[in-house]
Protein backbone atom coordinates (compact mmCIF):
# COMPACT_ATOMS: atom_id res chain seq x y z
CA UNK A 1 0.00 0.00 0.00
CA UNK A 2 1.34 2.85 -0.99
CA UNK A 3 1.81 6.19 1.21
CA UNK A 4 -0.97 8.88 -0.14
CA UNK A 5 1.53 11.78 0.46
CA UNK A 6 4.30 10.62 -1.76
CA UNK A 7 4.10 11.75 -5.47
CA UNK A 8 3.52 9.20 -7.74
CA UNK A 9 4.89 7.54 -10.78
CA UNK A 10 4.76 4.70 -13.30
CA UNK A 11 7.92 3.58 -15.41
CA UNK A 12 6.35 2.33 -18.65
CA UNK A 13 9.51 0.14 -19.65
CA UNK A 14 9.78 -3.12 -21.47
CA UNK A 15 13.46 -3.71 -20.58
CA UNK A 16 13.30 -5.34 -17.19
CA UNK A 17 17.23 -4.15 -16.13
CA UNK A 18 16.24 -0.18 -17.51
CA UNK A 19 12.87 -0.29 -15.51
CA UNK A 20 14.36 -1.61 -12.44
CA UNK A 21 17.55 0.93 -12.40
CA UNK A 22 14.80 3.97 -13.05
CA UNK A 23 12.29 2.53 -9.65
CA UNK A 24 14.96 2.00 -7.68
CA UNK A 25 16.77 5.75 -7.97
CA UNK A 26 13.18 7.60 -8.16
CA UNK A 27 12.23 5.56 -4.74
CA UNK A 28 15.36 6.27 -3.32
CA UNK A 29 14.25 10.30 -4.36
CA UNK A 30 11.12 9.67 -2.22
CA UNK A 31 7.89 8.80 -4.57
CA UNK A 32 6.17 6.25 -5.03
CA UNK A 33 6.82 4.33 -8.15
CA UNK A 34 4.78 1.46 -9.81
CA UNK A 35 6.72 -0.56 -13.19
CA UNK A 36 4.98 -1.59 -15.67
CA UNK A 37 6.06 -3.59 -18.91
CA UNK A 38 4.14 -2.98 -21.52
CA UNK A 39 1.23 0.00 -22.84
CA UNK A 40 -1.56 -2.61 -22.11
CA UNK A 41 -0.56 -3.14 -18.67
CA UNK A 42 0.16 0.57 -18.14
CA UNK A 43 -3.19 1.37 -19.51
CA UNK A 44 -5.03 -1.13 -16.70
CA UNK A 45 -2.89 0.30 -14.05
CA UNK A 46 -3.97 3.64 -14.84
CA UNK A 47 -7.45 2.83 -15.30
CA UNK A 48 -7.26 1.31 -11.46
CA UNK A 49 -5.14 4.46 -9.80
CA UNK A 50 -4.33 7.48 -11.16
CA UNK A 51 -0.52 8.87 -10.95
CA UNK A 52 1.20 11.97 -10.66
CA UNK A 53 3.74 11.56 -13.68
CA UNK A 54 4.24 9.09 -16.34
CA UNK A 55 7.54 8.09 -18.00
CA UNK A 56 7.01 6.07 -21.00
CA UNK A 57 8.99 4.13 -23.68
CA UNK A 58 7.95 3.97 -26.79
CA UNK A 59 8.42 0.79 -28.51
CA UNK A 60 6.18 -1.63 -25.83
CA UNK A 61 4.86 -4.89 -26.56
CA UNK A 62 0.66 -4.55 -26.46
CA UNK A 63 -0.26 -0.43 -26.88
CA UNK A 64 2.23 1.16 -28.14
CA UNK A 65 3.88 4.30 -26.00
CA UNK A 66 2.14 6.93 -28.49
CA UNK A 67 -0.63 5.41 -28.26
CA UNK A 68 -0.94 5.32 -24.31
CA UNK A 69 0.05 9.08 -24.30
CA UNK A 70 -2.39 9.94 -26.68
CA UNK A 71 -5.03 7.55 -24.63
CA UNK A 72 -4.19 9.69 -21.14
CA UNK A 73 -4.80 12.80 -23.70
CA UNK A 74 -7.90 12.02 -25.14
CA UNK A 75 -9.47 10.99 -22.05
CA UNK A 76 -8.00 14.50 -20.49
CA UNK A 77 -6.19 12.96 -18.00
CA UNK A 78 -4.24 15.02 -15.45
CA UNK A 79 -1.13 13.42 -15.53
CA UNK A 80 2.27 14.25 -16.52
CA UNK A 81 4.10 12.54 -18.69
CA UNK A 82 8.02 12.01 -20.15
CA UNK A 83 8.58 10.22 -22.82
CA UNK A 84 12.15 8.17 -23.19
CA UNK A 85 12.88 6.82 -26.38
CA UNK A 86 15.71 5.84 -28.70
CA UNK A 87 13.62 7.72 -31.56
CA UNK A 88 15.26 11.34 -31.18
CA UNK A 89 15.05 13.17 -34.26
CA UNK A 90 13.23 16.26 -34.08
CA UNK A 91 10.09 15.15 -36.00
CA UNK A 92 9.78 12.29 -33.62
CA UNK A 93 9.72 14.93 -30.31
CA UNK A 94 7.80 17.62 -32.18
CA UNK A 95 4.92 14.95 -32.87
CA UNK A 96 4.80 13.26 -29.32
CA UNK A 97 4.91 16.92 -27.82
CA UNK A 98 1.94 17.92 -29.99
CA UNK A 99 0.32 14.59 -28.79
CA UNK A 100 0.63 15.66 -25.16
CA UNK A 101 3.72 14.32 -23.60
CA UNK A 102 5.17 17.28 -21.64
CA UNK A 103 9.02 16.35 -21.77
CA UNK A 104 11.30 13.73 -23.81
CA UNK A 105 14.31 11.91 -23.02
CA UNK A 106 16.34 10.72 -26.02
CA UNK A 107 17.87 6.77 -25.12
CA UNK A 108 20.88 6.59 -23.49
CA UNK A 109 19.87 9.01 -20.81
CA UNK A 110 21.45 9.62 -17.83
CA UNK A 111 19.21 8.83 -14.39
CA UNK A 112 20.12 12.71 -12.69
CA UNK A 113 18.72 14.30 -16.13
CA UNK A 114 16.27 12.13 -15.82
CA UNK A 115 15.53 12.45 -11.89
CA UNK A 116 15.96 16.42 -12.57
CA UNK A 117 13.12 16.47 -14.92
CA UNK A 118 10.84 14.46 -13.32
CA UNK A 119 11.59 17.57 -10.23
CA UNK A 120 10.29 19.75 -12.47
CA UNK A 121 7.38 17.95 -14.02
CA UNK A 122 6.24 17.30 -10.03
CA UNK A 123 6.89 20.93 -8.97
CA UNK A 124 5.02 22.49 -11.86
CA UNK A 125 2.10 20.18 -10.48
CA UNK A 126 2.84 21.11 -6.84
CA UNK A 127 3.69 17.53 -5.34
CA UNK A 128 6.95 18.33 -3.50
CA UNK A 129 9.32 14.85 -3.86
CA UNK A 130 12.58 16.61 -4.08
CA UNK A 131 11.58 19.14 -1.08
CA UNK A 132 14.96 21.16 -0.03
CA UNK A 133 15.52 18.81 2.90
CA UNK A 134 16.40 16.45 0.69
CA UNK A 135 18.74 17.94 -1.01
CA UNK A 136 21.58 17.61 1.28
CA UNK A 137 22.83 15.02 2.77
CA UNK A 138 25.01 15.00 6.60
CA UNK A 139 26.72 11.92 7.20
CA UNK A 140 29.71 11.67 9.55
CA UNK A 141 32.19 15.07 8.35
CA UNK A 142 30.54 14.82 4.85
CA UNK A 143 28.23 17.11 3.45
CA UNK A 144 26.75 16.10 -0.22
CA UNK A 145 24.53 18.73 -1.85
CA UNK A 146 22.90 16.89 -4.49
CA UNK A 147 21.04 19.89 -5.81
CA UNK A 148 25.15 21.50 -6.49
CA UNK A 149 26.48 17.71 -6.74
CA UNK A 150 29.26 18.20 -4.90
CA UNK A 151 30.49 16.35 -1.41
CA UNK A 152 32.40 18.29 1.32
CA UNK A 153 34.17 18.04 4.35
CA UNK A 154 34.45 20.21 7.24
CA UNK A 155 33.00 22.55 4.82
CA UNK A 156 36.06 22.21 1.83
CA UNK A 157 35.31 20.71 -1.21
CA UNK A 158 36.37 17.56 -2.54
CA UNK A 159 36.68 17.14 -6.31
CA UNK A 160 35.17 13.87 -7.44
CA UNK A 161 33.93 12.29 -11.11
CA UNK A 162 30.18 12.20 -11.64
CA UNK A 163 30.76 8.21 -11.03
CA UNK A 164 32.69 9.12 -7.94
CA UNK A 165 29.96 11.22 -6.50
CA UNK A 166 27.47 9.21 -7.25
CA UNK A 167 28.76 6.64 -6.01
CA UNK A 168 29.60 8.20 -2.47
CA UNK A 169 26.16 9.79 -2.61
CA UNK A 170 24.62 6.27 -2.44
CA UNK A 171 26.56 5.07 0.17
CA UNK A 172 26.16 8.54 2.44
CA UNK A 173 22.51 8.02 1.98
CA UNK A 174 21.86 4.77 3.50
CA UNK A 175 24.53 4.59 6.35
CA UNK A 176 25.28 0.33 7.06
CA UNK A 177 23.37 -0.41 3.76
CA UNK A 178 25.86 -2.91 2.12
CA UNK A 179 25.69 -2.39 -1.56
CA UNK A 180 26.88 -4.80 -4.08
CA UNK A 181 29.20 -3.71 -6.54
CA UNK A 182 26.50 -4.55 -9.22
CA UNK A 183 23.97 -1.56 -7.48
CA UNK A 184 26.73 0.92 -7.11
CA UNK A 185 27.49 0.79 -10.69
CA UNK A 186 23.70 0.97 -12.00
CA UNK A 187 23.23 3.26 -9.80
CA UNK A 188 26.56 5.66 -10.84
CA UNK A 189 26.23 5.10 -14.74
CA UNK A 190 22.17 4.73 -14.89
CA UNK A 191 23.28 1.85 -17.27
CA UNK A 192 22.85 -1.98 -16.67
CA UNK A 193 25.91 -3.51 -15.24
CA UNK A 194 27.90 -5.18 -18.18
CA UNK A 195 31.32 -4.31 -16.13
CA UNK A 196 34.20 -6.36 -14.32
CA UNK A 197 34.28 -5.69 -11.11
CA UNK A 198 37.64 -4.62 -11.34
CA UNK A 199 35.61 -1.09 -12.59
CA UNK A 200 33.87 -0.53 -9.48
CA UNK A 201 36.73 -1.64 -7.42
CA UNK A 202 38.88 1.43 -9.24
CA UNK A 203 36.39 3.86 -8.99
CA UNK A 204 36.14 3.28 -5.00
CA UNK A 205 40.06 3.26 -4.80
CA UNK A 206 39.95 7.05 -6.45
CA UNK A 207 37.04 7.80 -4.14
CA UNK A 208 39.13 6.69 -1.14
CA UNK A 209 42.12 8.72 -2.51
CA UNK A 210 40.69 11.41 -3.10
CA UNK A 211 39.43 11.47 0.63
CA UNK A 212 42.40 10.15 2.74
CA UNK A 213 43.61 13.47 2.61
CA UNK A 214 40.24 14.66 4.70
CA UNK A 215 40.59 11.87 6.77
CA UNK A 216 37.42 9.96 6.07
CA UNK A 217 38.34 7.63 3.51
CA UNK A 218 37.48 5.52 5.34
CA UNK A 219 33.39 5.59 5.80
CA UNK A 220 33.97 3.82 2.50
CA UNK A 221 34.08 0.01 4.20
CA UNK A 222 34.27 -3.20 2.46
CA UNK A 223 32.00 -6.05 2.77
CA UNK A 224 33.98 -8.97 1.54
CA UNK A 225 32.37 -11.34 -0.95
CA UNK A 226 29.67 -8.17 -1.16
CA UNK A 227 30.17 -4.83 -1.77
CA UNK A 228 30.89 -1.79 0.26
CA UNK A 229 29.04 0.38 2.91
CA UNK A 230 29.59 3.58 4.69
CA UNK A 231 29.77 4.11 8.04
CA UNK A 232 31.13 6.88 9.49
CA UNK A 233 30.70 5.57 13.24
CA UNK A 234 32.96 2.48 12.72
CA UNK A 235 35.59 4.13 10.96
CA UNK A 236 36.04 6.22 14.19
CA UNK A 237 36.36 3.56 16.43
CA UNK A 238 38.90 1.82 14.83
CA UNK A 239 41.14 5.02 13.63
Amino acid sequence: MRDAALPTVLVVEDDAAINEVVVRRLQREGLSVTAAFSGTEARLLLDQRPVDLVICDLMLPGMMGEDVVRSLRDAQCDVSVIVISAKASAADKVALLGMGADDYLGKPFDLDELAARVQVQLRRRGATAFAAAHDAIRAGRWVIDRAAHTLSVDGRAVALTRTEFNMAELLASHPGRVFTKQQLFEHAQGEPYQAQSSTVNAHISNLRAKLKPTGTAEYIQTVWGIGFKFDAADSLKVS
